[in-house]
């Protein structure tokens, strides 16, 4: 068998390094581990090696092998859980990001149906309505507004709690507990999420009628108050976090008087939301997964309790990758189950940018936008976004 390049001696290259970088600025790391092979060992945050797939075929293999599951608990024994950046097992805490199986299956049906392609677009003009209330109050004022502080946040948190039915008063408060969520507190992610699940409540009273009250009807029987309340903060959560960085970056290339302005097209307006996503996918690797037994990936034996990532922007922006969908939502049983909503986002705000803000522009060259990331799995956002929506 062979062993997995390493990528020693190539300092300073760290998958899992803080990073502040222009937008234009070429990104070393995910090259250098497509260049090292189509399965590269690094050193995991937590201690001990990991093994990053840097192959579109072997990660799709990979997204799809029951062997290779999401469950914390077959991290590798020592890992500490917020080093790591692990959920709570699917014992102590299932959820649709840490089960596997039928178990996962079971509760995805339960799921599916709320956030399908027809029940999506059923939304699409409550969903630009939004959009549309947003960025005319930002521009109330006519001046320069930061749309990542004013917009970007609360835009997919709008929405998500229109959705869910929970009241719109509690966007302010759930967009602390989103920040909260990326802190390095002791225990700050612990009271983000309570605090969340806690607010997610408000939407299960037996009048509601949004998709928080839906969810509690068609969960799996077993389903306790808590677990749906974790599943409506997963909804919540997620939604607002990828959905949030990749709004930025889309909006900067629709306004940028670069090669790619936005589209006035619907198709044309498709084409720049999905380049967006390939190019920027909102988070750069998937979340970890564990090898349940010894096996073999590229030739490569991998150990049980293996930690295993997918490099997606690295696949994603290979120059040598066959035309296809890339893998921004994943891939196989754990494909993205809001990735519907996330793209009628997208494309609801580069609409409204061209019908109702026609003048709109950047307010600095688009080349001067800066992009950070606080490390580990975490995708990178815009440092700022300063838009002028009246030219």
């Amino acid at each position: 068998m062979l062993n997995a390049p390493r990528l020693d001696g190539i300092d300073p290259i760290d998958p899992f390094a803080a990073t502040v970088r222009g937008i234009t600025a070429p990104d070393p790391v995910h090259a250098a581990l497509r260049a090292a092979g189509p399965l590269v060992q690094v050193d995991a945050p937590a201690g001990g090696p990991a093994w990053i797939v840097t192959d579109d075929a072997l990660a799709r293999e990979v997204l799809a092998d029951p062997r290779i599951v999401k469950d914390p608990a077959c991290a590798p024994p020592g890992w500490d859980r917020h080093t790591a950046g692990l959920e709570p097992t699917a014992a102590e805490q299932p959820s649709l990001t840490t089960l596997d199986g039928p178990e996962h299956a079971a509760l995805r049906r339960a799921h599916a149906p709320l956030l399908s392609a027809k029940r999506i677009r059923a939304q699409s003009g409550r969903v630009h309505a939004i959009a549309r209330e947003l960025l005319t109050e930002l521009a109330a004022d006519r001046t320069v507004v930061d749309l990542m502080a004013g917009f970007t946040t609360r835009y997919p948190l709008t929405v998500l709690l229109d959705l869910l039915g929970i009241p719109l008063g509690e966007v302010d408060r759930a967009a602390d507990a989103c920040r909260r969520m990326l802190g390095n507190e002791p225990g700050e992610q612990k009271r983000a999420i309570d605090a969340l699940s806690a607010l997610a409540a408000s939407g299960l009273g037996d009048d509601g009628r949004g998709l928080a009250a839906e969810l509690r009807d068609r969960a799996p029987a077993h389903t306790t108050r808590g677990q749906l309340q974790y599943h409506l903060f997963a909804l919540i959560f997620a939604g607002q976090l990828t959905t949030d960085a990749a709004l930025g970056t889309l909006i900067a290339r629709a306004l940028t008087d670069g090669p790619r302005p936005a589209p006035p097209d619907e198709e044309g307006r498709d084409e720049l939301v999905d380049e967006t996503l390939r190019q920027h996918p909102p988070a750069p690797f998937t979340l970890w997964r564990f090898t349940t037994t010894a096996l073999t990936l590229a030739g490569v034996r991998l150990p049980a309790r293996a930690p295993v990532l997918v490099d997606i922007r690295g696949i994603n922006t290979d120059p040598a990758r066959s035309p296809g969908p890339g893998l921004a939502f994943g891939a196989g049983p754990h494909f993205c189950i809001g990735a519907q909503l996330a793209r009628l986002e997208l494309r609801a705000v580069i609409t409204v940018l061209r019908t109702d803000f026609p003048e709109a522009r950047l307010a600095v060259p688009f080349g001067e936008l800066r992009q950070a990331t606080i490390g580990g799995l975490q995708g990178s956002r815009l440092t700022a976004l300063p838009v002028a929506l009246h030219g």
